[in-house]
This record gives structure tokens, sequence and C-alpha cells, in this order.
């Protein structure tokens, strides 16, 4: 897995469920994508870690000392957590970084992380994902592991959010 000497992306542990899920909900909160701040209905999602990892397969960014830098979750074929996927389709789910890790390539090892995992399973043909239309940082970073904007699966998870669907069509 993608990792450099400062950190390392791992299977999370279940020990560090509760802290990943504590540093899911400090990311986007401080980033401001929980609409109803910490009361927002998201944030119990955000916060089950556990929860992730017995449907998902959910990664860790850790610094050489072992604390957590960031998470993230890729859904196979068949989760309750694909709500993009289809058959054939893996889907990246609550990418967080520690706001304190920020600048440090810890959200594009992640990605890639995901890419290299579901491009490692041969009935996956493609990665999918969604993102509010202001989370421009991760933007980027999908852009950078060739993403492309998939209009066709934007979605509304609440009559005024709309979420902007991503995919990455796996080369073979």
């Amino acid at each position: 897995m993608p990792s450099d000497d400062a950190f390392q992306i791992r299977p999370v542990l279940p020990a560090e469920h509760a802290a990943l899920g504590e540093l899911t909900v400090r990311s986007y909160h401080d980033g401001g994508f929980l609409i109803g701040g910490l009361d927002d209905p998201y944030t119990p999602h955000l916060r089950d870690v556990a929860g992730r990892a017995a449907a998902a397969r959910v990664l860790a960014a850790v610094d050489a000392g072992g604390a957590l830098l960031g998470g993230v979750t890729l859904a196979f074929p068949g989760s309750a957590l694909a709500e993009l996927g289809g058959p054939g389709e893996a889907e990246i789910r609550m990418l967080a970084v520690d706001p304190a890790a920020h600048g440090r390539g810890v959200g594009s090892a992640l990605a890639a992380a995901c890419v290299e995992q579901a491009r490692a399973d041969p009935g996956i043909k493609r990665v999918v994902l969604c993102s509010q239309q202001s989370m421009r940082a991760a933007h980027r970073i999908y852009a950078r592991l060739g993403f492309e904007r998939a209009p066709e699966l934007d979605w509304r998870p609440l009559p005024d959010v709309l979420l902007w669907a991503f995919a990455l069509d796996l080369q073979r």
C-alpha cells in the first residue's frame, strides 16, 4: 500500500475505531462539510467506524509513532455502504484527514490505496465516489488519480444537497 517515511496506509485496527470516528467527524466539521454542525444526521455515520469495518474495508493513515492521520472506507459490490456503486464497482466513502495533517499527502495516499485495492480485485471494473461540491481539495486529488465527473450518478441525500459523483474506469 502507498506509504512514505512519514506515514503508512494500512487496515484500521479495532482499537482505533473510536479515534478514527472522532477524527472523521472533526475533519468534516472543521472543513464545513457537516451542514447541521455536530448535530448533522450524518455525524453518527461518520463516527461509526466499527459499523463501516463490518460492512466494508476501512483504511487508516498512521504516522511512524502510530498516530492516526486519516481514514477512508472502500465498499465493494454487495456492501450496505455502497450508495453509488453497482455490479463491478468499488466505492470510496468518508475520506477524512486530520486537519493538523493537511498538506502532507495523506488524502492522496488514502485515495490511491483505494484505487490500488480495487484494481487488485479482478471483478472490479470501476471505482466511484460522491463528494460535496465544496470539497475542492478532494476534487483535485480525484482528478490527479484519473477520476472524471459522472453527473449521471449525482444525487441528493437531502432536497437542498447535491452530491457530485466521480468515476474511474480501471484499465486491465
